[in-house]
Formats: C-alpha cells, structure tokens, sequence
C-alpha cells in the first residue's frame, strides 16, 4: 500500500483494547496514531514502541485525529466527551475494538456471551469446555487479551469473547455464530441517559447482525429479555434455558429434580447439579448456557459432562477465601451492582456479614431487601459515601456500620461474626473511590483476611 493509498486509523484510548485495535491495524497495513487523554500504563508504552506505532498521552492533538478514515474506540470513552462530539461532528467512521478485529478475523469462529451478571464465569467456562475438547480456541474481549490482538498475534479457528453493552455500543458488521445473551437488570444507566431501555436495545446488538444460520441462546426466565423478544424479531436460531422443565418441548437448557439437562440435535446431556464444581443457581444457569454452547459448536456430551467436574471458578467472584475460627470469608469483588448481589445472597446457606458500598450507580437496594432481612446479620459499608446505604438499610438491620478500608472493613465484620457465621465481600458498587479497580479491591480483601 503507498503512501497515497494508505488509510489511517486513529485509536482513542490505549488500554487493552485499544493497543490490541493498533497492533492489528499497523499489521493491516494501516497508519496508526493511538490517544489518550490519560497515562498510558508501562507495558503498553513499550508495546507501542517495539511496533513502531506512534501515539500520545496526557492529551488529544485534534489535528491528528481529524484526518483519520476509521477510529477505534476504547469501550470506556463516553460519547459526551468534547474528542468524540468532534468526531462525530466531522462525520469520520467510529467502530469498537471487536468491530474492527472481526473485519480481519477470517474464517474463525465467534461465541459472544454478554449479559449484565454471569459474563466473565460464562466465559471462561465455555473456553474451558472447547478447550478441554481439543479445539484451537482463545478467550478473549473483557477477559483476557483483547479480540483484536489476538487476530493479530495469534489467529485462532475459535474465540470465546465476553462482550459488554460499552463494546457492542460500536459495531457495525460484527456477529458471533454463536450469541449468549445471559440476562438483563439495571447497569450502567449513567452511561445510557438513565433510560433502561436503552441499556436493553445496546445488549440485544448481539443479535442484530446475524442470520438464520447463527444460533441465540438466552434466558426464558428473565421478563426483560422475553418482553424484548415478543416486541422483536430475531434472525437466529433462538435456543432457551430455563429453571423450568414446563417450557422444555425441544432443544435448549432445564434443571428438574436437582438435573441439569441441556438437549442439542436430540441428544439429552443430563448431570446432577451436585457435580457443578461452580455452586448456586445463578451458576446452573451459566452453565446451561455454556453447555449448550458447547454442544452446537460441536463437542460430545460425555466430554462435556467430563469438563464440568474440572473447571474451576473466577477469582473475586464467590470465591471461598479462608476459614478463621470457624468464620467463613468470601470474596465477592466482582459484584458491582444489585443484581449481583442477590445471586451471591440467594447462594449463602449460612448468617451472614455483608460488606457493601463503593461508587454508587444509582442502585436500588430494595431488590435485596428479602434477602437482606432473611440472610444478613449486619453490614458493614466500605466507601466514601456510605448514604444510600444507610438510608436504605437502617431500619432492617440493626447493624449498619461505616468503614473506609479493606482492612477495617474486615475486621468489623470479624468483630461481629460468631463460629458458623460468613463474611461475604459482595459490593454492590463500582471500586474507584477507594480502589483501582474490582480485582484490587478483592485481593486487599483477601490480604486483610489472611492478616487476621
């Protein structure tokens, strides 16, 4: 390609996504310029280097940007920043990441999972079934390397990708052969002008771009998935999993009698749900959606059922840490929004101490009121402003009591705890106001846990 000829492709935002995006379009034979309004971390300074890719940090020359023919946008830049009102405004092409690495993914093949809770288990999941199957596979999107580097380094037949609304917000021709579409509950409505309905039609982008030969697995239990599907056309193959055996005539995913069945091709793949080595419902239905996957993509029942009793779980997400003094600790990290938190509430069998709090995304705590009142002998908040949760919470539990560290935040709920009680980690809220991220937040829950 010359000079003349040569498209340039600007990349807003140099996380993993946005350097995966950079290195895929230099190997493409693009001129890439990266930006960011931000730091750029060490490695991805030195990534950038050794591929000879220029880029800026700290700032946005627009100049440099205003000439691109395609910009690629990290999942985490907000449409209202003044860079992207002037892109938009000079009509220039705007794709995500995944948008821009299925453009050169070849003849591989996609299993998408997205969904408000369950994404990162459901994933890492079904990448252990096909990889335990044998398959030329990799795990990509928001766990592990991003999409487009990966097309770039390391061309697989398959990828697993978990897929946020943020990263479908930007395709165009992107489509998995295999979508998941887990459930839907209020998240990030500050990203969305406050408007669940807008959150719905980002999640069901999944779906848009494919065709009668692509296959949609979802969730017959969730209202706001099935109220979209009555008001919307699908084009794919639309497979179901359930709790329930009543709305099981054909193919798709039930638990019945404490039996998970998942059928595919009128083949019934059928294991106690005793034999999961991920406990609680939520987890029975990532499962049947993992095992279904699975099955379509073409691995024999008696390999999965095997793959099943092997897999180990996420770190921060129901993640058993220790034992002290006959107190369980359980580091819930992951948990970011209500939602969340009811599937770790519904899932404990014992009194619990619940530490919640963080950066409030306008969360409504009565969706876990019951359980709360059932399950919970007191809370501990970890966060700045630990308001909503004392108003929400201190005329249902006698103790609501404020912390503003991992570390004392562990302690108090030590203090509280008697032999055969759990201290469950389950935050409800975003980490930034006292942590760098989630995953920070769990492992300086874990260290004050050990240190006890």
């Amino acid at each position: 390609m010359s000079k003349q000829e040569q498209k340039r492709l600007v990349v807003l935002g140099a996380g993993e996504s946005g350097v995966g995006a950079a290195l895929l379009g230099k190997q493409q034979g693009w001129d890439v310029f990266v930006t960011d309004g931000g730091t750029l971390k060490d490695i991805y300074k030195t990534t950038l280097t050794e591929a000879g890719i220029v880029y800026e940090e700290g700032g946005h020359t627009m100049e440099s940007i205003l000439n691109a023919d395609c910009v690629v946008k990290s999942p985490g830049i907000s449409e209202k920043v003044p860079v992207m009102k002037s892109i938009r405004g000079a009509g220039i092409e705007v794709c995500s990441e995944i948008e821009f690495g299925y453009r050169y993914k070849g003849d591989s093949k996609i299993i998408a999972i997205t969904g408000s809770n369950g994404k990162s288990t459901t994933t890492k999941l079904t990448y252990h079934l096909l990889k335990d199957a044998g398959y030329d596979v990799a795990m990509v999107g928001n766990i592990g390397y991003s999409f487009a580097r990966q097309v770039a380094e390391k061309p697989c037949e398959w990828y697993v990708m978990e897929i946020s609304s943020f990263q479908l917000d930007d395709i165009h021709y992107f489509h998995p052969d295999i979508a998941v579409l887990l459930n839907i509950t209020p998240d990030h409505l500050d990203r969305y002008d406050y408007k669940f309905e807008n959150y719905v039609r980002s999640k069901f982008r999944i779906v848009e771009n494919q065709t009668h030969a692509d296959f949609f697995i979802t969730n017959y239990d969730d209202k706001v998935i099935m109220d979209h599907l009555t008001n919307h056309s699908i084009n794919s193959q639309t497979i179901f999993f359930t709790m329930s055996d009543q709305q099981q005539p054909g193919e798709g995913g039930f638990v019945n009698d404490e039996n998970m069945h998942i059928r595919v091709d009128n083949e019934d793949l059928n294991m106690s749900i005793h034999d999961l080595t991920i406990k609680g419902r939520h987890n029975q239905y990532n499962s049947m959606a993992a095992g279904i996957s699975a099955r379509i993509a073409g691995i024999r029942k008696e390999k999965i059922r095997e793959s099943f009793s092997t897999f180990e779980g996420l770190e921060h997400r129901l993640e058993f840490v220790a034992t002290v003094r006959g107190v369980d600790f359980i580091n819930d990290s992951k948990a970011t929004n209500v939602n969340s938190v009811w599937f770790a509430l519904e899932s404990m069998k014992q009194p619990t101490i619940l530490i919640l709090g963080g950066q409030d995304k306008g969360n409504d705590y009565n969706e876990i009121m019951d359980l709360v009142k059932e399950k919970v002998k007191a809370i501990v908040c970890m966060g700045i402003d630990n308001k909503p949760i004392h108003d929400a919470f201190d005329s249902a539990i006698e103790d609501v009591i404020d912390t503003a560290s991992a570390k004392d935040a562990v302690r108090a709920a030590y203090a509280m705890a008697e032999k055969g009680d759990a201290v469950l980690l389950s935050p409800a809220c975003a980490s930034f106001d006292l942590f760098k991220n989630y995953e920070d937040r769990g492992r300086q829950f874990k260290d004050a846990v050990h240190e006890l």
